[in-house]
């Protein structure tokens, strides 16, 4: 894989984590149950810094990093936010859409796993992938309990 190639895919992954990023903190703008603000919150936080790590690689690499998320991930949030205007803001329909975004999120993480990358970056992207899936698993859970 070329370094170009490898750029491209961290670049990719930092759009993903940068929606995450947005996603969670607008859930926890739209709950006040204190376990998922804590939750939403700190997973927020998560996906900040696992950003930060895929942008110091893409610069050690001497690509630019991305800073934002992608349009695929605005248009989710703004489909969220409208389906829960609607739904009103309950519980449900915030963990749901959070549940979907996660399982994008898991998806990309696996297509760039199936790259030739580098053993380091590999590992770091591994490491993130066991992050998102627990992501989305621990949504999948707080849903089942609500429902």
């Amino acid at each position: 894989m070329t370094n170009e190639e490898t750029i491209s895919v961290l670049n990719d992954l930092i759009q993903i984590s940068k929606d995450g990023e947005r996603e969670f903190n607008d859930c926890a703008e739209r709950v006040a149950d204190p376990e998922l603000l804590n939750f939403f919150t700190k997973t927020s936080q998560r996906c900040t810094e696992g950003a930060a790590m895929l942008q110091k690689e893409v610069s050690r690499l001497g690509g630019e990093p991305k800073t934002e998320g992608s349009f695929s991930g605005a248009a989710h949030r703004m489909w969220s936010n409208l389906k829960t205007a609607v739904a009103g803001n309950d519980k449900e329909s915030i963990l749901k859409a959070c549940e979907i975004g996660e399982q994008h999120a898991v998806e990309a993480y696996e297509k760039a796993l199936h790259e030739d990358l580098p053993a380091d970056i590999r590992a770091m992207v591994e490491m993130q992938h066991q992050g998102v899936i627990a992501n989305r698993d621990r949504v999948h859970n707080l849903l089942q309990q609500r429902m």
